[in-house]
């Protein structure tokens, strides 16, 4: 029903566009958001109503009377009623305040057995009308220490326009982002460069280069036997799920979405 929903919105639509060397596993269909991954958090957002803040940096989380009071990098403190933590584990585990005693010992040894591999992407950026001269959408890469996977964003997007400059997005290897993790990031783009250079050689110079570091990039190994979610404490109510509690894909996004909110519900 989710699927159906946001294919209806044209949120998702089917992939058409070629791929190569894409494992195709029997009976699975794949997807594609024309707008961007984003446009399917905005999609739900607009749907709840709710008021987001965004660039909030939480550091502390504490009980005061009964409610959570809950730290930034910048600004005063605020109080909720109910918690719901879905940021990476190790980041959970990160937080400072009454939470440390709070997550007890089996709970702590759960989160801290998640693990996480890291990667780098690079996004490279031309000016409308720029052609790039390859047969492919986009094309995983099997035999390089460097780059596991080329997209040519619009063409695998399906929203091809003269208006609009292509773009090229790279993501790297596992095994390349844990061992550039702490690397110079201007160092690393260049060696990505180099590597996409030997594989695209027709690829034109962009107009703009972004390097981005994901050191949390997808679950390798989630919170062992936990359905989606896990209560750290019940009364005011302080919950995490996410994709360390399930998988790292859209259904397992769903599924940590679901039991979460059938554990938050008695407490609206």
């Amino acid at each position: 029903s989710f699927y159906e929903e946001l294919l209806s919105h044209g949120i998702l639509k089917p992939l058409t566009a070629p791929v190569e060397g894409m494992v195709v596993r029997e009976g699975s269909c794949n997807y594609v958001a024309p707008q961007g991954i984003s446009s399917v958090v905005k999609y739900y957002l607009e749907q709840s109503g709710a008021d987001v803040s965004y660039e909030q940096h939480v550091t502390h989380i504490s009980l005061r009377e009964g409610r959570w009071e809950v730290s930034r990098k910048a600004g005063p403190p605020e109080q909720f009623d109910v918690v719901i933590l879905t940021m990476p584990v190790p980041q959970i585990l990160q937080l400072q305040g009454d939470i440390v005693n709070i997550i007890n010992e089996s709970q702590k040894q759960q989160l801290e057995s998640v693990s996480y591999s890291s990667r780098y992407a690079l996004g490279l950026f031309y000016e409308a009308g720029t052609g790039i001269a390859v047969p492919w959408a986009a094309r995983y890469i099997a035999d390089n220490p460097c780059i596991r996977f080329i997209s040519i964003d619009n063409k695998k997007r399906n929203i091809e326009s003269p208006e609009v400059g292509p773009s090229v997005v790279v993501h790297t290897t596992v095994t390349f982002g844990s061992e550039h993790l702490d690397s110079d990031p201007a160092e690393v783009q260049q060696i990505i460069l180099s590597h996409l250079q030997r594989i695209v050689p027709s690829l034109p110079k962009p107009s703009s280069i972004k390097c981005q570091k994901w050191r949390y990039s997808q679950v390798t190994r989630a919170v062992p036997s936990c359905p989606g979610r896990m209560i750290l404490h019940t009364q005011p109510l302080l919950i995490c799920a996410g994709d360390g509690f399930t998988r790292s894909n859209f259904d397992g996004c769903m599924e940590s979405a679901m039991s979460l909110a059938e554990a938050v519900k008695p407490h609206l």
